[in-house]
């Protein structure tokens, strides 16, 4: 095999990587700013639900699939629907570290603008979990849907009455699949292996379970997705310039704006 063909055979970078402290305590603090915020939503039970028949109706009214079907697939049998719940439950925040990670340690200009990205789209989701209160699917009677997590364990959720650790009516947008997309994306764009479409898997796996497990509609990742294009269009990524385009990204660094351009040799 080729180098450069894997991920992680590729040569860092030569950015200059942010200081190492300052990133985790930068990432620590957007965490809890993203929980926090979460909770300012909290109490719109009424609009909530209001909010959750339109969106219902909305899809079926543009010919949407039935989130039904996904979960229908689910339910075949116990141990994939339980698999599902714990993909759910344990994966979309240890795999957006990881990926953080990786590109400190291996392409510090993408962690800076995946950061950057991340950032951007988690706040733009805050604003229209405050402006948007949504109940999901599993708590909605008319979808006719089960709480797979409460059925068939394990559930990150309380009654929602009793949960002070989560907003459950804060559906809209899925940060679930904003954050899983722009994972792929990001591998995508910071690797140069002919395998790395396959990245796309990730997102994709992570629509049919947070459908399947009635945790979100389709509209949630759509409007998902729509901020994230918009926050790929105001953060713009590193790229290679016309001289160093075929010489891999070891051999560029960041310009003061962020642009990657020829480091020399």
């Amino acid at each position: 095999m080729k180098a450069g063909t894997e991920p992680d055979r590729a040569e860092p970078d030569r950015a200059a990587r942010p200081p190492l402290l300052r990133e985790i305590l930068l990432v620590a603090g957007l965490f809890l700013v993203y929980k926090l915020g979460r909770q300012l939503a909290t109490g719109h039970t009424g609009d909530a639900f209001r909010n959750a028949h339109r969106v219902w109706d909305l899809e079926r009214a543009v010919r949407l699939p039935g989130e039904g079907a996904v979960q229908s697939a689910l339910l075949h049998g116990d141990t994939l629907v339980h698999l599902a719940n714990v993909y759910y439950a344990t994966v979309h925040f240890p795999a957006t570290v990881a990926f953080l990670v990786w590109l400190y340690l291996r392409r510090p200009a993408h962690y800076v603008w995946a950061r950057r990205v991340l950032a951007a789209l988690t706040a733009a989701a805050l604003v229209l979990h405050l402006a948007f209160p949504l109940a999901p699917p599993r708590m909605l009677a008319a979808t006719g849907l089960v709480d797979t997590a409460r059925v068939y364990g394990p559930s990150v959720y309380g009654p929602p009455q009793t949960d002070t650790l989560s907003n459950q009516f804060a559906a809209m947008p899925s940060l679930h699949f904003g954050w899983a997309l722009m994972l792929a994306i990001g591998l995508i764009v910071a690797t140069r292996s002919r395998w790395r479409p396959l990245w796309l898997l990730h997102p994709l796996l992570t629509l049919l379970v947070i459908v399947g497990t009635a945790n979100h509609y389709w509209l949630d990742a759509l409007v998902a997705t729509a901020l994230l294009g918009l926050a790929l269009a105001l953060v713009h990524a590193p790229r290679r310039t016309a001289t160093t385009a075929g010489r891999g990204t070891a051999d560029l660094a960041p310009s003061e704006d962020g642009v990657l351009v020829g480091a020399g040799r």
